[in-house]
């Protein structure tokens, strides 16, 4: 298997040289970046051939090359590399479609998202909810329901109360393209959701569908639970960044950090692709 991998390198790098007519310097530029995929497969993907990688398998590579601090810029000519040695295969009638097409390179500056400690998340409670009205009992759920959960903020502006199963500890959720999941709940959220739900029945002018609501009954949207996201977070850390998405993605970070098994958090997370959970936690893994 290795020696058919080497023969389809060289034969990709003849093609260049003698039909393209590329420098020695590119054609010591492919060959390096080729041996350096082909020894990701060898370590991560039990020696998979390299014709046999999928799109997964190379948006994992990137993010492997940006948790090596490999610069966008680095990464975006090793991903040209690949799509012209994808280009060459399937011309060869070697592959039967170019997985190169479903990779969109990263943007010069990306950065994946940030995450917040987890001691500072344990200071939250004492820094900015301790009191017994609506609103505060209210903006701590969403704060808790988006930490111990990591569903987006649309699906908890969403969130119906008859979804929420106290006696099993667990939410159903609606997410991207329709698609439900269970998400199962900690106790200390249970007590928050008990709590809650107890004062909003007091509290809530008109008994509402949906769990989280404003202090007039309504619906709640879903810049108001952005503020109260930014307004909690801004007591506990000085980070640029204070969204429910980086309450989504610290969640992640966390369970991973815990021993959490990332296909579990794939599952949590509701994404469709692996490669979607790893982009998403990989860069800020505590060792």
């Amino acid at each position: 298997m290795l020696v058919r991998r080497l023969v389809m390198v060289e034969n990709f790098l003849n093609h260049l040289k003698f039909e393209k007519r590329y420098s020695a310097n590119t054609l010591t530029a492919y060959k390096s970046d080729l041996i350096q995929f082909n020894n990701y497969l060898a370590l991560q993907y039990d020696r998979l051939s390299i014709e046999k990688a999928t799109h997964h398998i190379i948006r994992s590579y990137i993010v492997f090359l940006m948790e090596d601090g490999i610069k966008t810029r680095s990464i975006n000519r090793k991903l040209i590399t690949l799509r012209s040695f994808y280009k060459f295969l399937l011309q060869e009638n070697i592959i039967g479609q170019n997985p190169m097409k479903k990779v969109n390179p990263p943007k010069t500056g990306f950065s994946l998202p940030s995450y917040i400690d987890q001691q500072k998340m344990e200071r939250l409670d004492t820094f900015k909810f301790n009191k017994e009205d609506f609103s505060s009992q209210r903006d701590k759920l969403i704060v808790e329901m988006l930490y111990q959960t990591g569903m987006r903020l649309s699906e908890l502006k969403n969130l119906q109360t008859l979804n929420v199963n106290i006696l099993k500890g667990e939410l159903k959720v609606l997410g991207k393209r329709n698609k439900e999941r269970i998400i199962p709940f900690t106790d200390d959220l249970k007590n928050s959701l008990i709590s809650y739900i107890a004062i909003k029945k007091e509290f809530s002018v008109s008994d509402n569908e949906y769990l989280i609501v404003l202090n007039n009954g309504k619906p709640v949207y879903e810049k108001f639970i952005y503020r109260v996201v930014v307004s909690a977070l801004s007591g506990i850390t000085t980070a640029n960044k204070k969204s429910p998405h980086v309450l989504r993605h610290t969640f992640a970070t966390h369970m991973l950090n815990n021993g959490a098994n990332i296909n579990a958090i794939k599952e949590l997370l509701g994404h469709s692709s692996l490669a979607a959970t790893q982009v998403y936690t990989h860069n800020n893994i505590e060792t």
